[in-house]
């Protein structure tokens, strides 16, 4: 009966027989009956077929397993006729208040009030964040790296960090900029060293002036901050004051507008503004009235008629409408908010109008030629955002000198939120001020060409604009020494940590701990900010570096809250993880709402950093969260596994590779490693595992350096995954505890690679392939996969590809796909990449070979693998000569070796029976007797075996009998070891005999009588005729991937055994058995 299960994709083949007893030949398990479960892999059914009558001849080898792994010809013939169906329905499931004016009021009160909110929302939930990670330990110099470094690793904080340098660094070239600016504009205008004599080289002069006093500036700062920061400290008392002073003045004008506003007059045409510049007579009137009670045309009837007549042709707006003067700051009792409230924003080129005052309808569009205002951007509530938001960054002003404060864990909170209360506050009150005191036109005026550039704060504020401009001039000073002074302790801090090799230098100072090298290259960054001068295209992205960090400084709050660390323990209790999240989320959001593109480039420049630090910067353990997070992960992840097995679809090598140590610590065959790391395009796990003998308390050193060793060689192959290292008293008991219990969870290996035991026969010593073979039984019993490279060493390295040629596969039972997965995943590695697959399939006589290679085709077209498909006839024949030599030869040295490893006591046992006329007993011999007797047995079985091979390789039973000659020497040779030794040992006549008999068999008719077990010689055949083919046709392959027959149940047979796979892989350079764990693993389902 065939079954096919829709849910699961599975196609379970069923063949019930109609006795009691059932042979079940399955790709998964038989469903459906109420005791089924899925068949044991290599137990056989308990049912008395002969074997002889129910399984191939020329698949004898792997005729123990056909329950549970059919032949291909079999399971082609089955899948045929399936691989169209479909799955089933589970299956697919401090700014200037200048820039603060235009920006916040082109969005109106109402919006402008929104965009403080936000801001200053973005900073107060970054520092809540920033406090509680200061206070939850020491946090000495760095400030705002050492919270992110160790809470996220040193990746991230040096990224952030560096990041965060360079923006401190050229803000404080713009802040100095900025100085210079305000100095040269309105406090010493002629103090200007460069001028232009043209209008158009203006702004070039003014350039090369900021680049001469912004050196000049910067120069003396430096100094100051070289020369100790407590001089900072006082000079900050003065510049916070001067500050004060100003803010205050505005307030004070406000209040005073409202009594006696200032004379800020604006001249409007219609409603449109007029820029101030243009009005060289001040007259604001198409025409002047002269002494004589003449009229006369003005300077702004030039500009829009053609000429200074009356009757001239002008503009048609210009004749529609009139000149009018409206005061610019109307002042607090004006009403003016109400028009104020809402927002007006305007596109670029478009003329700044005031909608309450009545105009022409029928005008055309300005001309840029006319002396009107103009908006020289679009304006937007979300770029309106980003142009304000540089004004609440410097929060970190106080963190980054947290090296320099007494009580670090309680300045920084208390003074940041303060701060950051206290600014806002000011902001918002602004924002209602300057509203409801200066009108609309004067507010979008970004330059305030239409009061001739003058200072509107400056003229609202009381009792002068000095004020204003002294305290924006030392304001900025003093930013520009925050920033020198912070920047050089946040770049000594990550030097020292040593995450950044090539910027270990700036981790020394002077002996008080100054950052003086650090200073002279933060010194060098902003000068070269300086002379850009115009930092219009930097700027945004020092807003990104800005906005970086405060992303972090939340995000690694809110992960250490979640994670719930037993370390975490901060003092400062008013922060929750959904406050941190919301931070980290408005400032991605005013990262993209600010400038999309620049928000990339910013990440992209921390990914390098980032990226360079992981694999150049040193390894650090700081505890970080993206540990804890990376624990709580595999835990969730590993239990999400736990729910059920996985997938075909799901199914990846989990590898554990089997090294063997040699007396020195060192790897005996490194090249496995290299294999297994080729086989990683599944992305699985590796364990690499290696057993010591001994005792675990008195081999634990050399059990810590056996995983040294380990890891080194990993790290050479580049092979990511996990050591394990077991002392056992016995290898084969190591390496099945280490089966059993490597990996944890869904994350259990499903694939054991181990080397061939090289040298087997001559080795004295059985237990090198006893315990190989008892690793086939056991990774068959643990349902594992095993991947046996014979010839190892001659596997290519990772820097050796291979030239064009074949990947070979010969497949004879189905395994699970294993065959046809391998190929693939080698392919992917560059080794690999040029060689083609072939896929070989066996066809007995029974089987319709055109058939099988039609099916084949189709199964691997389904499979998604390209390979060229050949089917191989092998035909019954009768059982060679060769064959039987082979199978005595192999049944001889097993009994030879038997009797080679007998104990002393075993041998005088035997000794004591055996005698020489009459029984005579002897004593048995000394234990250099022993060694004689082994080396004399040897010599005899040497010469006996150079007989067989003189005779059974010459024919069959045409040959005439063994020559006289023959049989008088092995006849001699018995004689002379009996006459040196004075005693007949009967295990050496039973050899005598056994050599003597393969002769009068080798030529008898009825030649399988003597052999003690005929299935060997069925096996022997197997492995002659497959090898036979497989030399003939991959010969010249890179890799030959081979079905490797399962152990035999009776344990006698395991020398037996290794000669099969001997003679299977013989004449093969590069050759890997494959057995598969009992699961499928490729399917051809999406």
């Amino acid at each position: 009966m065939i079954t096919v299960s829709t849910t699961t994709g599975v196609i379970y083949l069923c063949v019930f027989k109609p006795s009691s007893s059932s042979l079940s030949l399955s790709l998964s398990r038989c469903p459906g009956d109420g005791n089924s479960k899925i068949s044991s892999v290599y137990i056989n059914n308990s049912h008395g077929l002969d074997d002889d009558d129910f399984y191939d001849r020329n698949l004898a080898l792997f005729e123990e397993e056909m329950d549970t792994r059919p032949k291909v010809s079999s399971l082609l013939n089955r899948l045929a006729n399936y691989t169209n169906l479909t799955q089933g329905a589970k299956e697919h499931e401090e700014a200037e208040a200048q820039g603060m004016r235009w920006g916040l009021l082109n969005a109106g009160v109402l919006q402008g009030l929104c965009i403080v909110f936000v801001c200053c929302c973005c900073t107060l939930l970054t520092a809540i964040s920033m406090s509680a990670i200061a206070t939850n330990g020491v946090v000495p110099a760095g400030g705002a790296y050492f919270m992110i470094s160790r809470s996220l690793g040193p990746e991230f904080g040096g990224a952030v960090g560096l990041c965060f340098y360079l923006g401190t660094t050229f803000a404080g070239a713009m802040y100095i900029l900025g100085a210079i600016e305000i100095l040269l504009m309105y406090i010493a205008p002629k103090a200007a060293i460069f001028e232009s004599k043209h209008p158009e080289g203006e702004g070039a002069a003014m350039l090369n002036n900021m680049r001469v006093y912004g050196s000049i500036c910067l120069l003396l700062m430096s100094l100051l901050v070289f020369v100790g920061v407590k001089y900072v400290n006082k000079l900050a008392s003065v510049f916070l004051a001067c500050v004060i002073v100003s803010i205050v003045s505005i307030y004070v004008g406000a209040l005073v507008s409202a009594f006696k506003p200032p004379h800020f007059p604006v001249c409007m045409l219609g409603n449109r503004t007029i820029s101030g510049h243009e009005i060289e007579d001040h007259q604001c009137t198409k025409t002047a009235l002269l002494q004589k009670n003449s009229t006369m045309t003005t300077y702004l009837w030039k500009q829009f008629c053609q000429g200074p007549e009356v009757n001239a042709s002008c503009d048609e707006y210009f004749l529609s409408n009139n000149f009018s003067q409206i005061e610019g700051i109307p002042g607090l009792a004006s009403g003016i908010i109400s028009e104020n409230l809402w927002s007006s924003y305007i596109s670029r080129g478009d003329v700044v109008e005031k909608g309450s005052l009545g105009s022409s309808p029928d005008a055309h569009p300005a001309s840029t030629q006319q002396p009107y205002v103009f908006a020289d951007i679009t304006t937007s509530f979300t770029l309106l955002v980003g142009i304000f938001f540089p004004s609440v960054t410097g929060i970190m002003a106080g963190s980054n000198r947290s090296g320099d404060l007494k009580d670090a864990q309680r300045s920084i909170p208390i003074g940041t939120i303060l701060a950051i209360l206290t600014t806002s506050v000011v902001y918002l009150t602004s924002v209602l001020l300057f509203g409801a005191c200066i009108d609309g036109v004067v507010l979008r005026d970004k330059f305030g060409d239409s009061v001739k550039g003058n200072l509107v704060v400056g003229t609202l504020a009381w009792p002068t604009p000095w004020v204003i401009v002294i305290g924006s001039f030392f304001s900025t000073c003093g930013a520009g020494l925050q920033s020198l002074t912070g920047a050089p302790r946040l770049l000594q801090a990550i030097a020292k940590d040593n995450i950044v090799p090539f910027l270990r230098v700036f981790g020394h100072g002077k002996a008080n701990g100054e950052p003086t090298w650090a200073l002279l290259l933060t010194a060098l960054i902003a000068e070269l900010g300086i002379l850009i001068a115009s930092l219009d295209l930097v700027a945004p992205i020092l807003t990104m570096f800005f906005l970086m960090c405060y992303l972090f400084v939340n995000l690694a709050c809110g992960l250490q809250t979640l994670l719930r660390s037993p370390n975490w323990r901060p003092r400062f209790s008013y922060y929750h993880w959904t406050l941190s999240f919301l931070g980290m989320t408005i400032c991605l959001a005013l990262m993209f709402i600010s400038s999309w593109y620049y928000a990339i480039v910013a990440m992209v420049i921390a990914g390098m950093i980032y990226k360079y630090i992981e694999y150049h910067g040193a390894e650090k353990e700081w505890g970080d969260g993206i540990r804890g997070l990376s624990l709580s992960a595999a835990r969730y992840a590993l239990l999400r596994l736990e729910e059920g097995p996985p997938h075909t679809k799901n199914w990846r090598p989990q590898v554990l590779v089997l090294l063997k140590l040699d007396e020195d610590a060192h790897v005996k065959s490194p090249r496995l490693l290299t294999f297994a790391s080729q086989l990683k395009a599944g992305k699985g796990l590796t364990i690499v595992g290696t057993v010591v003998s001994g005792n675990f308390l008195q081999s634990y050193g050399e059990a810590l350096a056996a995983e040294q060793t380990l890891k080194h060689l990993m790290d050479k192959e580049r092979v990511k995954g996990f050591c394990q290292c077991i002392v056992a008293q016995k290898p084969r008991e190591g390496i099945s505890h280490m089966i059993q219990s490597s990996g944890l969870g869904g994350m259990k290996p499903n694939t054991v690679v181990m080397g061939w035991p090289h040298a087997w026969r001559q080795s004295e010593d059985p237990q090198a392939w006893k315990t190989f073979i008892n690793t086939v039984r056991v990774t068959t019993a643990a349902h594992l996969a095993l991947l046996v490279p014979k010839n190892i060493s001659l596997f290519p390295s990772n820097s050796e590809p291979c030239a064009e040629g074949y990947i070979d596969v010969w497949w004879i039972v189905h395994d699970g796909g294993m065959l046809m997965l391998l190929p693939f995943l080698l392919r992917q590695h560059k080794v690999w990449r040029k060689c083609g697959m072939r896929i070989f399939t066996v066809a007995q006589m029974e089987d319709n070979s055109i058939q099988m290679k039609k099916d084949l085709a189709t199964f691997l077209y389904h499979l998604r693998i390209e390979a060229e498909v050949e089917v191989v006839e092998m035909h019954d024949s009768d059982i060679s000569a060769y064959t039987y030599e082979r199978t005595l030869m192999m049944e001889q040295r097993s009994q030879m070796l038997r009797q080679m490893r007998l104990s002393k006591s075993d041998r005088e046992k035997e000794v004591s029976f055996g005698g020489v006329g009459g029984g005579e007993q002897r004593r048995a011999p000394s234990a250099s007797s022993d060694d004689l007797d082994q080396r004399e047995v040897l010599s005899v079985q040497s010469h006996a075996l150079r007989l067989l091979h003189s005779g059974g390789l010459q024919g069959h039973a045409q040959h005439p009998a063994v020559s006289a000659d023959h049989i008088v020497t092995v006849r001699s040779l018995s004689l002379s070891l009996s006459l040196r030794r004075g005693v007949a040992v009967v295990s050496f006549k039973r050899l005598l005999n056994a050599s003597l008999f393969f002769f009068f068999f080798f030529f008898s008719s009825s030649s399988s009588f003597f052999f003690r077990d005929h299935s060997n010689v069925r096996r022997m055949h197997t492995a002659v005729k497959l090898n036979e083919v497989i030399v003939n046709k991959s010969h010249d392959a890179r890799l030959v991937l081979l079905n490797m027959p399962g152990p035999p149940r009776n344990t006698d047979g395991d020398e037996n055994y290794m000669e099969f796979l001997e003679v299977l892989t013989e004449g093969l350079e590069r050759v890997l058995l494959v057995r598969g764990g009992g699961s499928e693993v490729i399917t051809i389902y999406s």
